[in-house]
């Protein structure tokens, strides 16, 4: 099974120059724990979790109302590209103890995975049950 069949398409994304405050409430709108962020051209580059604005934000004492996103993303996100395995992807969340990847096809940001992606669907669950384990036994919170 490949990555695009499980993706969520989706996608609700976040510009590195609009404040913390203002994606806190995309997350809460939106119920997810992450946003892609990306530039003014739509390119990808990083991530912003709930995880980010907790600890590099709020418990650093910078104010979300006039921070901006790039100041507490996690810069540099890793991608798997539309065609690739589930199970490749599922190795690749494991090795970087991440939850959920932005899915790229040709460079542009086309959808994102996550664990509960592969939750749904039985055959990509099989394949990737001992990469999760290495994500669960780590205690990664992203």
């Amino acid at each position: 099974m490949q990555v695009k069949d499980l993706m969520s398409s989706h996608l609700i994304t976040v510009d590195r120059e609009e404040t913390v405050a203002a994606a806190a409430r995309l997350l809460s709108r939106h119920n997810v724990g992450a946003l892609p962020v990306t530039t003014q051209g739509g390119k990808l580059v990083g991530m912003l979790t709930d995880r980010d604005i907790t600890v590099r934000c709020v418990a650093a004492n910078y104010d979300p109302n006039v921070t901006r996103v790039r100041t507490v993303m996690s810069a540099g996100a890793v991608t798997v590209p539309a065609g690739e395995s589930s199970l490749h992807a599922a190795k690749t969340m494991g090795r970087h103890q991440v939850r959920r990847l932005p899915v790229t096809e040709n460079g542009r940001l086309v959808g994102m995975v996550s664990q509960g992606d592969f939750a749904t669907h039985a055959t990509a669950n099989d394949e990737a049950a001992g990469a999760f384990r290495e994500i669960f036994e780590s205690g990664v919170t992203d």
